[in-house]
């Protein structure tokens, strides 16, 4: 949901996007991690590009627990970047209180992307039985998804990935696997979020 999002707002704007993750960024050299992170901010300010960093955390944990003193540099490089950047910035995060706190104040706006409300689920499901050309769910298909509470944009693609291998031959076998897929999660509290 929360690439989704960044796709979405850079194609409103008429921007390209660039996607940066941790493994494009990081380096097992000393300094080669801070040249590449302010490689791909001077890239999309070349390129007038949306620039989203994907699970932003993995540069911009709290600095209080970092027993490197690399850590802390490519920390500092990442807030420099962020606090002098003239283009559109998006990070998105799972764990916003594992964010360095001087990283939340360089952040316009901070949104939070919850789980999805049944009202969507159905939208969801209904969109999905067309993209994969399965006919559209009965009211006992939908009855199924209305108890989830986990479910995120992201299990339904996951879930339309599974069906190019095992393809489901109507919507109540796309409901199940969705309402697996959500389930998967259950044991799992890591909060959905987004910078």
């Amino acid at each position: 949901g929360k690439t989704a999002f960044g796709h979405w707002l850079a194609s409103q704007i008429y921007r390209p996007i660039q996607i940066e993750r941790g493994s494009d960024l990081f380096s097992p050299y000393v300094g080669v991690a801070e040249m590449n992170i302010a490689a791909a901010f001077e890239k999309a300010c070349r390129n007038e590009a949306v620039l989203m960093i994907d699970e932003v955390d993995s540069f911009l944990q709290d600095r209080r627990r970092a027993k490197n003193s690399w850590e802390i540099t490519r920390i500092n490089e990442m807030l420099t970047q962020i606090e002098t950047f003239p283009g559109i910035l998006i990070a998105s995060t799972n764990f916003i209180d594992h964010l360095d706190p001087a990283s939340l104040r360089r952040f316009d706006l901070k949104l939070h992307f919850g789980y999805l409300l049944p009202g969507q689920i159905r939208r969801l499901l209904f969109s999905y039985c067309r993209i994969l050309d399965i006919p559209d769910p009965s009211g006992e298909d939908l009855a199924m998804l209305e108890s989830l509470e986990t479910a995120t944009p992201g299990d339904f693609a996951a879930v339309a990935r599974q069906h190019r291998f095992q393809p489901f031959p109507d919507a109540r076998g796309l409901a199940q696997a969705v309402i697996a897929e959500s389930e998967i999660k259950t044991h799992d509290s890591r909060r959905i979020g987004f910078l």
